[in-house]
């Protein structure tokens, strides 16, 4: 296992699915011992909902989550040189980081997680979709820095 960075920015495409989860999951796994934000490439969405009622299952609270791109992070003061690690999880966002980091000395890794938006037909199919995401973004926290 890895040790555990003091700061770690998750970002994918929208900032209203994978990477918010992952910032809770991390936040709820590791509290204060680490710095953990979230982006995504564009800042075109809200919170999604699913995304809410599935981390709500194991004690994440997302609901006051509001989405930002790299760009309004940037504006509002947070640089990326300021993040240990950059974990994309999308091509998207994995492009997007390379390209904005290419001159620091920053570890960007790339963790291909499942989207779920657009998958299933039915309420419960979609939630499961979702809890698979959900699923996949716990193990690789821990398979990466372990339980708390």
């Amino acid at each position: 296992m890895a040790a555990l960075p003091q700061s770690i920015l998750f970002c994918c495409d929208h900032n209203a699915v994978r990477s918010p989860m992952a910032e809770g999951i991390m936040k709820r796994f590791f509290g204060t011992h680490t710095y953990v934000q979230s982006v995504g490439v564009v800042n075109d969405l809200e919170i999604d909902g699913f995304a809410i009622s599935v981390c709500a299952e194991i004690g994440v609270e997302l609901a006051r989550h509001r989405a930002r791109s790299f760009e309004e992070m940037e504006q509002m003061g947070e640089a990326l040189s300021g993040f240990d690690v950059i974990v994309t999880l999308s091509p998207a966002s994995q492009r997007r980081a390379l390209e904005l980091t290419r001159y620091y000395h920053l570890t960007v890794e790339y963790w291909p997680v499942m989207d779920p938006t657009g998958i299933g037909e039915s309420r419960e199919q979609k939630l499961n979709a979702y809890r698979q995401t959900r699923d996949q973004i716990v193990k690789n926290v821990l398979q990466k820095w372990g339980p708390e």
